[in-house]
């Protein structure tokens, strides 16, 4: 092989090699973005996340945009679901990736609230760091949806949407009052 063939071989695969990188990137992006779609699917966030679901027909259109129905927790108040979709107002559009794997692994929200206790976060925290990461990949790629949750209210405030309420039994009621 002469040097011209040689040098023509190692520039075809530079450019070769700098036109694919992008598409790697790419293809890897993208797997990340599928790979947190298939951990929030399967981790029935669309159950508590997505508007009238629990009145038996969600609102896909506002897929994860935050529910119309709160859960009332005893002594604590009612929490509503809030809005996951990239909305810079109502959702988690100024929030970074790492802000919502914070959020997701320690219960944190960026400005030090904590999740309303019925967010399973602790389950979260129990996932690897690259599945987290691929769950707010894919809250980032959704389309924004403008919707902003009511509350959250205390126990003594009146809600303003619906709400479901857990009741615990007589006996618990009595040992959580003690």
């Amino acid at each position: 092989m002469n040097r011209y063939t040689a040098l023509g071989i190692a520039v075809a695969t530079f450019v070769a090699g700098g036109m694919l990188l992008p598409l790697i990137n790419s293809a890897a992006a993208e797997s990340q973005v599928e790979r947190g779609k298939y951990l929030v699917n399967s981790s029935l966030c669309t159950d508590c996340h997505t508007p009238d679901y629990f009145f038996g027909k969600p609102d896909m259109d506002r897929y994860l945009g935050g529910s119309n129905v709160g859960f009332e927790l005893p002594g604590l108040g009612t929490f509503y679901p809030p809005n996951l979709t990239p909305d810079p107002e109502t959702g988690l559009g100024k929030w970074s990736t790492e802000e919502i794997v914070t959020a997701l692994q320690t219960g944190k929200r960026p400005d030090g609230r904590e999740l309303a206790p019925i967010m399973p976060w602790r389950a979260f925290s129990k996932l690897k760091h690259e599945d987290v990461t691929a769950i707010a990949a894919f809250l980032k790629s959704l389309p924004p949806v403008s919707h902003k949750v009511p509350g959250p209210f205390g126990p003594s405030e009146k809600p303003t949407e619906f709400v479901m309420k857990v009741v615990p039994p007589e006996t618990a009621q009595n040992t959580a009052q003690n």
